[in-house]
């Protein structure tokens, strides 16, 4: 059983962190957005080369870590609330894709000494609320389950 603890609090702690990351790294970019160039375009690289990447670890994490513990908690996979969270798991991959070439290209545009579009900054500010919205979704849908 002390497995099943060690894995419950490891999946608990990898969604925490990944939705304060998402959230921290949001705030950060949009409080920057009108910063100097270099200052922003350093923001945006650290957060493409090292946090993207750590995220996504992360995610692949949860979806790993989840089956143990439905099958150690004896769990059937056909509960409804089981499915919908797992239905809601191949959403994260487009709008992560989407994230990280949105920022992508406001690095790219950055990089070329030219400002980034209002509408840019705004899109990458959508895929990261769509995200943070698909985490909490799942959050609530393990959090409310009737065991």
């Amino acid at each position: 059983m002390e497995y099943y603890l060690t894995v419950r609090v490891l999946h608990g702690g990898a969604a925490v962190l990944l939705m304060l990351g998402l959230l921290v790294h949001g705030v950060m970019l949009w409080r920057a957005r009108n910063a100097k160039a270099d200052v922003l375009q350093r923001k945006l690289q650290r957060t493409r080369q090292i946090s993207l990447p750590l995220f996504a670890l992360l995610w692949l994490s949860l979806p790993v870590s989840g089956w143990w513990l439905a099958h150690w908690a004896a769990l059937p996979l056909g509960q409804k609330w089981l499915l919908i969270s797992i239905l809601l798991l191949p959403l994260y991959v487009p709008f992560g894709f989407l994230l990280a070439g949105n920022l992508g290209r406001w690095q790219n545009v950055l990089a070329e000494k030219r400002q980034a579009s209002r509408r840019q900054q705004i899109f990458a500010l959508v895929w990261l609320l769509v995200l943070l919205t698909l985490l909490l979704g799942t959050s609530a849908l393990m959090g409310a389950k009737p065991v």
